[in-house]
């Protein structure tokens, strides 16, 4: 199914190792190549499977220091050992990482479900087969950035049984449907009302992030710039749900931190930290 991988370093300890000789395609979206992170001592032997990450806007992790941060925090002992495949955006991604089966205002995400199908369909089922990680949705997370914020959150929210945690990085949590005034702005929030509208709780945990330069956007005039204002009306949405603050729901506010990589790079190790304590 896949040529035997081409193996290199980057930097003193990581390694990352190539994906699918072809590249991995569904119908709706650009087929596109995967990195896949394997940690110290990857043992395919081992009795346990390595939980396993997938990191949206996989070609900017260079810039997050993934490897790196996954090998010095594995070495160290602060988390368990992770197997992560890294897949690119595309020049659609605000068409895939939007809401599925929601568009926003102004007509974007039309290729979101599609992404999805991409993840669960194709990325998902291929790392499975070719590396020792779980297969559970409890041993499975999902990460990503702004819009790769929101795309992560929409895929683990909808599909449970695939993703049992994730990580939103100054979450694009704006999306919105309708954009005529600053009450239907609030109101027409497509991650908000969907927690709002979903009758059974799906079994997840989330880690929220956000800095307080993100942006400077303050659309009701409350002070609170939108960035952190979206993503603690979303934990209060997700609180309502009967999801446990703290537990099932964790929120890092980053003081001065700006929407960029570097801030990221920073939260990164306490996201890892929550999302693979050691056992």
């Amino acid at each position: 199914m896949s040529a035997a991988p081409k193996w290199w370093r980057r930097g003193p300890v990581a390694r990352t190792v190539t994906g699918k000789s072809a590249p991995l395609a569904v119908r709706g979206v650009a087929p596109r190549r995967v990195t896949v992170y394997l940690p110290p001592g990857y043992d395919r032997a081992r009795p346990q499977p390595y939980p396993l990450l997938v990191a949206l806007d996989g070609q900017t992790m260079p810039q997050w220091r993934l490897a790196e941060t996954l090998d010095e925090l594995v070495v160290a002992g602060a988390i368990e050992p992770v197997v992560v495949v890294a897949v690119p955006a595309s020049p659609e991604r605000i068409e895939e990482y939007g809401t599925a089966g929601q568009l926003d205002f102004a007509g974007r995400g039309r290729h979101a479900r599609a992404f999805q199908d991409l993840l669960v369909g194709e990325v998902l089922p291929w790392v499975r087969e070719n590396y020792h990680v779980a297969a559970a949705a409890a041993g499975t997370g999902i990460f990503g950035a702004s819009m790769g914020g929101l795309g992560a959150f929409d895929v683990a929210w909808r599909q449970p049984q695939m993703f049992g945690f994730a990580g939103i990085f100054s979450g694009s949590l704006w999306w919105r449907a309708d954009n005529s005034s600053v009450a239907t702005q609030q109101a027409s929030r497509i991650a908000h009302r969907r927690v709002r509208e979903t009758e059974i709780r799906p079994e997840l945990r989330l880690w929220f992030q956000a800095g307080t330069r993100d942006e400077n956007a303050d659309r009701d005039g409350n002070g609170v710039i939108d960035a952190i204002q979206d993503t603690t009306e979303l934990i209060e949405e997700l609180a309502a749900q009967g999801f446990r603050r703290g537990t099932d729901v964790v929120y890092h506010e980053s003081a001065g931190g700006e929407h960029h990589e570097s801030t990221w790079a920073r939260a990164l190790p306490e996201f890892l930290r929550w999302a693979l304590p050691r056992q």
